[in-house]
């Protein structure tokens, strides 16, 4: 099978890199697994010598489903969707690993479905994505730095994050111009609740959108009464974006969403 650019398909062949990535996740005899874009199924091949209770793979490509359906037939469970279409009907007696290498121009948007979910934590048990070296620096970026931004805010709001290793371009088909970088995702089992979690959205892109100005600006706009609320939360109005802990938008987001049920 030849990777279709169109779905952003980069097949994965390097077997270090592939033990790795199913050793990350940690997977037991009693896991129900999902893996996300299998491919021709070099890392579903890894994660069944495991002997997952149950292995289900979410494939877009109808070749590649049915290429996967030869080479494993009953061992795997195929649904052949994308996976934004479907990663909300996962409903299991436990917490299920997921795995990915994701296509690059949906990677993130893959993530925070996943994170918006309000059940996330008690459906899901770990995460182990292989991401763009760039998307997964914004990922784990920290305030006070330039890949801080919305990513890290979103991320960092329901999931603990580890950098495993970084994938060097050369081991995958067709090879990428960027390095990838392997992440291990672990669901927060106590977060802010959020009434409206796009609310977080909506609030991050207000300030990075204007990430060179001072806060004052977005909070004016989100607030009437935005010196209040930042004499209340000691925030200095001066400072830019990147320089708001995640904690604090956090708190910012819940009066927001207080005000906006």
């Amino acid at each position: 099978m030849r990777p279709k650019k169109s779905l952003g398909q980069n097949f994965l062949n390097n077997e270090s890199i592939l033990t790795k990535i199913v050793d990350s996740g940690n997977i037991e005899i009693n896991d129900i697994v999902l893996e996300i874009g299998p491919g021709t199924g070099n890392l579903t091949k890894k994660i069944l010598e495991k002997k997952p209770k149950l292995l289900i793979v979410v494939e877009k490509d109808k070749d590649l489903s049915l290429v996967l359906k030869r080479k494993y037939g009953e061992k795997i469970e195929i649904i052949n969707k994308d996976i934004l279409s479907c990663y909300h009907d996962f409903k299991f007696d436990r917490p299920i690993k997921v795995f990915g290498n994701l296509p690059y121009n949906i990677s993130t948007q893959i993530l925070t479905s996943f994170i918006k979910l309000k059940d996330m934590n008690e459906k899901f048990q770990k995460f182990v994505f292989i991401f763009q070296k760039e998307v997964a620096e914004r990922i784990l970026a920290n305030e006070n730095s330039k890949n801080y931004g919305r990513l890290s805010i979103i991320t960092y709001w329901k999931m603990n994050v580890k950098k495993v290793i970084d994938i060097d371009p050369k081991y995958f088909n067709p090879v990428p111009k960027v390095w990838s970088t392997l992440l291990l995702f672990t669901p927060k089992l106590d977060f802010k609740y959020l009434n409206k979690p796009e609310n977080l959205e909506h609030i991050t892109n207000i300030f990075f959108s204007q990430r060179r100005k001072m806060i004052k600006k977005p909070m004016k706009q989100i607030f009437s009464n935005f010196n209040e609320i930042a004499d209340k939360m000691n925030i200095d109005l001066n400072l830019r974006p990147q320089n708001i802990s995640k904690n604090k938008y956090l708190e910012i987001c819940k009066i927001y969403d207080k005000l906006h049920k």
